[in-house]
C-alpha cells in the first residue's frame, strides 16, 4: 500500500494536524526565521509523531541556533520507527554544541537507515565535525549517508576525527560527504584518508574536497588511505587540483 505524504509549509498548520497518524511527512518552514522558540514548538509536535518512518524537513536560514539544533535531536529520538530522514540546516548560526547534541539525538533512532544531512554554512569547527563522526557512529543501521559541510571552518583535526568516527558505521555502504570550502589542508585530507581507510563494507563514495588548500602532500596521503579500500567498487573524488591524476585505486 502506498503511503499518502503529509506536506506543511506552516508551523501552526502542522502543530494542529493528526500527529499520531503520519507516517510519511514533509515540513518546509526555510527562511521563515523560527528560532529557537519556533524549532522548540516544531520539536514538541515531531515527538509525537511515534509512527513517523519518512521525514524530509527543510530549515533553511531560520536562526535555529545550538539549542535548536539539539532540542530538535532530542524530538526526533522520539521518532522511534523513523528510517528514512532528510534535515536541511544550511545558514542556521549551528555550533558545535549544536551539531553534537543534534547527532545525539538521531543515535537514538534504532531503526535509521537513510540520512541526509545539510549543515552548510555554519559554524561546527572542528570540534563539531569530529562530534557528529562520533555521534553518526552510533547510527548501528546507517546504511546510506550524505553529509554537506560547506563553510563550516574544518581543519585538519576535524577531518580527521570525521573520517575516524565514520568508519565504525560498520553497516554504511554509500557515503556522499561534502567538505568543500573547509580549510583542512595536507595534514586533513591525510587523516580523513587514513580514517575512511577503515570501512569495511563501503562501496560507493563521493568526496568532496574542492577549496581546501590541499597540495601534493595531501593528496598522496588521501590516495594512500582510499588505495586501502577492501570492497570500494565506485570512487567518485574532486579536489579540484588538475596535477593530481594518480591515487592508486
Amino acid at each position: 500500500m502506498i503511503q499518502q505524504i503529509q506536506k506543511y509549509n506552516r508551523l501552526e498548520e502542522f502543530l494542529s494536524s493528526s500527529l499520531l497518524s503520519h507516517q510519511v511527512l514533509r515540513i518546509d518552514l526555510s527562511g521563515n526565521r523560527i528560532g529557537y522558540e519556533g524549532a522548540s514548538g516544531l520539536v514538541s509536535g515531531l515527538a509525537k509523531c511515534i509512527n513517523l518512518s519518512n521525514l524530509t524537513l527543510n530549515l533553511n536560514d531560520n536562526q535555529i541556533g545550538d539549542e535548536g539544533a539539539s532540542g530538535l535531536g532530542s524530538g526526533l529520538a522520539k521518532c522511534i520507527n523513523l528510517s528514512n530522514l532528510t534535515l536541511q540546516l544550511y545558514g542556521n548560526r549551528i555550533g558545535y554544541e549544536g551539531a553534537s547534541g543534534l547527532v545525539s539525538g538521531l543515535a537514538k533512532c534504532i531503526n535509521l537507515s537513510n540520512l541526509t544531512l545539510n549543515l552548510n554554512d555554519n559554524q561546527i569547527g572542528d570540534e563539531g565535525a569530529s562530534g557528529l563522526g562520533s555521534g553518526l557512529a552510533k547510527c548501528i543501521n546507517l546504511s546510506n549517508l550524505t553529509l554537506q559541510l560547506y563553510g563550516n571552518q574544518i581543519g585538519y583535526e576535524g577531518a580527521s576525527g570525521l573520517g575516524s568516527g565514520l568508519a565504525k558505521c560498520i553497516n554504511l555502504s554509500n557515503l556522499t560527504l561534502q567538505l568543500y570550502g573547509n580549510q583542512i589542508g595536507d595534514e586533513g585530507a591525510s587523516g580523513l584518508g587514513s580514517g575512511l581507510a577503515k570501512f569495511t563494507n563501503l562501496s560507493n563514495l563521493t568526496l568532496n574536497l574542492d577549496g581546501n588548500q590541499i597540495g601534493d602532500e595531501g593528496a598522496s596521503g588521501l590516495g594512500s588511505g582510499l588505495a586501502k579500500f577492501t570492497n570500494l567498487s565506485n570512487l567518485t573524488l574532486n579536489l579540484e587540483q588538475k596535477q593530481f591524476i594518480c591515487f592508486g585505486l
